[in-house]
């Protein structure tokens, strides 16, 4: 365990208000240990430390410099999964195999991220590799998923029905016995499933709309006690990656701003790309037709607001200023106001919380 970690730097770390831009790369290794420990997989699934950090680092390693898929944005990702379950006491309401499943996946949602979105992968003039290995559906996250189990299925014994999800420390060159071959940890078939199908896969932008339906009308019937109900927690866990992914606009206007600034940067770069190969240029990537205000407003009116309404119909501490964001949003100059309006926010008042009632 990271001993060097303060209890008010582990505090802060469970709050959506952490700023990421404080730390360098190897801090937020440490930081990352951190909340893999303190939910306690370490203890419940036997995993080693060692393999822990190994596991880490490799995920480091495929993680490109690029101006926002990067390792920080992977790192705020799973900073804004373990916020919220802290926030929102899934502690108590999701069995832990659930937990780390919506972590890792946190952690490892877009792996080897080249830049260029799923529409360049499958325009017809580019046809990726990506595209065609997964013939043009969600290429970029079945590569992620991809990416992910080649760090994590190193072994899997012959004569066993469940995956075992092991780190083989050597191959990152440090010095270990040559027996050394640590377990992460143990899922089943059906949770492997899970953590492929339903989780890195839902942030697919194009499943956006199916994805939130989905949780919508589940919602009425949500019951954290009935164990039967396993849809009900699948349909969570997609809006909660989903929710974690595009978390930046929830944040502090200093932590979220510089984030959008790289957002853009890696916009402009492949609308560059475009132009030059003569592909059709998407109108939001465009640096002569774009401008930061104006690439907001749809954004989170239409993508970012419902997805945290919903959330918040289920756990009540999520606050959604809806009507102070629709006041602002139809003023002449939105554009100019929209980032300084906190359009989602928690209740500082709750430090936990609570469903609606004892069926929600």
């Amino acid at each position: 365990y990271p001993s060097d970690v303060s209890e008010e730097l582990r505090q802060n770390l469970k709050t959506p208000t952490f700023d990421n831009w404080q730390w360098e790369d190897a801090e937020i290794m440490v930081l990352l240990q951190v909340m893999f420990t303190d939910l306690d997989f370490i203890s419940s699934f036997n995993i080693e430390p060692e393999a822990l950090q190994h596991f880490l680092f490799e995920v480091y390693r495929r993680y490109n410099n690029i101006p926002f898929h990067n390792f920080k944005h992977c790192f705020c990702v799973t900073q804004m999964m373990y916020g919220l379950i802290w926030l929102t006491d899934l502690r108590n309401k999701l069995e832990d195999i659930d937990l780390l499943i919506m972590m890792t996946s946190a952690v490892c949602h877009d792996l080897d991220h080249t830049g260029y979105n799923n529409a360049y992968q499958v325009d017809i003039n580019a046809r990726t590799e990506l595209a065609l290995r997964y013939n043009d559906i969600s290429p970029l996250e079945n590569h992620h998923c991809a990416v992910a189990f080649q760090i994590l299925q190193r072994v899997r014994p012959p004569s066993s029905a469940s995956l075992c999800f092991q780190l083989h420390l050597n191959h990152l060159g440090v010095s270990w016995p040559p027996e050394s071959v640590t377990r992460f940890f143990l899922v089943s078939q059906r949770e492997s499933n899970i953590f492929r199908n339903l989780c890195i896969l839902a942030t697919d932008m194009t499943r956006h709309n199916e994805i939130l339906n989905k949780f919508k009308s589940v919602l009425p019937a949500f019951d954290f006690t009935n164990k039967e109900h396993k849809d009900l927690v699948r349909a969570l866990m997609m809006i909660l990656i989903k929710v974690s992914d595009i978390s930046n606009e929830a944040r502090p206007m200093e932590v979220a701003e510089p984030w959008l600034d790289c957002l853009l940067q890696e916009f402009f770069n492949q609308s560059d790309v475009e132009k030059l190969e003569g592909l059709p240029v998407s109108p939001f990537m465009d640096r002569d037709k774009v401008t930061k205000p104006s690439s907001q407003i749809g954004f989170i009116r239409f993508v970012l607001l419902p997805l945290f309404m919903e959330l918040a119909n289920l756990f009540p501490c999520l606050e959604v200023s809806r009507h102070k964001y629709e006041e602002i949003i139809l003023q002449p100059n939105a554009g100019q106001s929209v980032r300084r309006s906190v359009s989602c926010r928690v209740d500082p008042s709750l430090s936990v919380c609570s469903s609606t009632s004892s069926t929600r």
